[in-house]
């Protein structure tokens, strides 16, 4: 089932003499229970396309429809129980506690200032599970590694109750082990629980491996979109990674340094 559906969306920004257009012309789908990967090139418009798409920036052209609904029809408070996002900015209560801040996922239920009741604190003890940072909950967030800290601002979005999550490179900033370990976990809550997951990434090989749909902006102002397989077979991918140097093998999706370029 399709939750986002894009229909000749154009993106990019508002400037002085006229709008900056870093996309045109965009029509895909995101589907309930699928990790979505957005790849590209640095300034092809990740960041615009996600901001976009959670209400951030306006589109500069065309429909965004969120289970079929234009985006313009809904107010703040329906969006906020629609998508939950995700960005890598570090959050500005660190002094709160991660249970506080996963509290925090509620607020389009309780307000800004509303009391969590039974229901609530379950809700957001069953996140902290889901994302296996239970043990964390009476820590500050100032003392959390940035995986821990990452972590927690999942489950900060899955006590929120959203359909719909997007994320902003997650992983950066991660070491190897926490960037398997939260694609992995993304993965695994957009499969069994049925969300709607769509997130930014550089860390191409591990899309590759767990994406149920990549989202690769070349920097040409459209959009390829398929599954690892489909768009390695078409050859989108090789035209995207592979320089003098780099190699891709479609077969087994995997990006190797030729080593005779070392040499």
């Amino acid at each position: 089932m399709c939750q986002i559906t894009l229909s000749s969306l154009s993106i990019g920004y508002r400037v002085k003499g006229g709008d900056k257009v870093v996309a045109r012309g965009v029509d895909v789908s995101l589907r309930a229970g699928e990790l979505t990967c957005l790849i590209g090139a640095n300034g092809a418009g990740k960041s615009t396309l996600l901001k976009t798409l959670a209400g951030f920036l306006p589109r500069l052209g065309g429909g965004i429809y969120i289970k079929g609904k234009e985006i313009s029809g809904y107010g703040q408070k329906e969006m906020s129980r629609l998508v939950g996002v995700v960005l890598t900015t570090r959050p500005e209560a660190m002094n709160m506690t991660v249970e506080d801040i996963v509290s925090l996922g509620r607020t389009p239920y309780t307000g800004f200032w509303g009391r969590l009741n039974a229901d609530d604190k379950r809700i957001v003890a069953e996140s902290m599970s889901q994302v296996g940072i239970s043990g964390l909950a009476r820590r500050t967030a100032s003392t959390l590694s940035d995986g821990e800290r990452q972590k927690m601002m999942i489950a900060k979005a899955l006590a929120q109750q959203t359909p719909i999550i997007l994320l902003d490179e997650p992983t950066a900033f991660l070491d190897y082990p926490s960037k398997v370990e939260t694609m992995l976990l993304l993965a695994r809550l957009s499969h069994d629980m049925g969300k709607t997951i769509f997130m930014s990434t550089h860390d191409l090989e591990l899309a590759l491996q767990t994406a149920d749909t990549l989202w690769l902006m070349a920097g040409d102002g459209k959009i390829a979109t398929g599954t690892p397989r489909g768009l390695a077979g078409s050859g989108a991918l090789s035209a995207f990674v592979e320089r003098q140097g780099i190699v891709f093998d479609k077969d087994t999706l995997r990006i190797t340094v030729d080593a005779a370029a070392i040499r």
